[in-house]
């Protein structure tokens, strides 16, 4: 038997709203938000009393999923945020996206800040890593052939808007 699809990847948060607005910019639905909880719940995750507020993210194609979660209880236990690429465990989500430069602009508006800088992969696709809300990471792609490219698309300061500097 083979898989029939991926049903979403999960993220835990802190701060549910200011994740779904993010991830509107981005680009996706919020298609439906709810508490969890329950001997249900319970006994999927293995956590006892577990209560969890759950906003659920669709992709502009309808094909994939966004969980986001914040747990009311029990207490998160660890945070992994800010580790580095090359950390071990589940590591980012990507998305591609029309136009880099122009999301990059819109995401620094909201608090995102470019890792490394926005790179080229042969002539198939640009590429980069940032760090959204609660400094989770994320991966932007662009396949080539779309628009050409700005320096620092992610400074913002001509604009009229801070500059977001680059992160590392």
């Amino acid at each position: 038997m083979t898989v029939k699809r991926m049903d979403n990847v999960g993220i835990v948060v802190e701060d549910i709203d200011a994740a779904i607005a993010f991830f509107v910019e981005l680009g996706l639905e919020l298609e439906g938000r709810a508490p969890v909880e329950g001997d249900w719940a319970d006994g999927v995750t293995g956590l006892r009393g577990m209560r969890v507020e759950i906003a659920m993210m669709r992709t502009p194609d309808g094909h994939n999923r966004l969980e986001l979660s914040r747990f009311i209880a029990p207490p998160v236990v660890a945070d992994h945020r800010s580790a580095p690429v090359n950390a071990l465990g589940y590591l980012r989500v990507m998305f591609t996206v029309e136009d880099i430069d122009d999301t990059l602009a819109r995401l620094g508006r909201c608090g995102a800040k470019l890792v490394g800088e926005v790179v080229q992969y042969q002539d198939m696709y640009r590429l980069c890593y940032i760090r959204g809300p609660e400094d989770m990471l994320i991966g932007l792609a662009q396949q080539l052939g779309q628009q050409t490219s700005r320096e620092n698309p992610i400074d913002t300061s001509h604009a009229g808007s801070a500059s977001h500097p680059r992160s590392g």
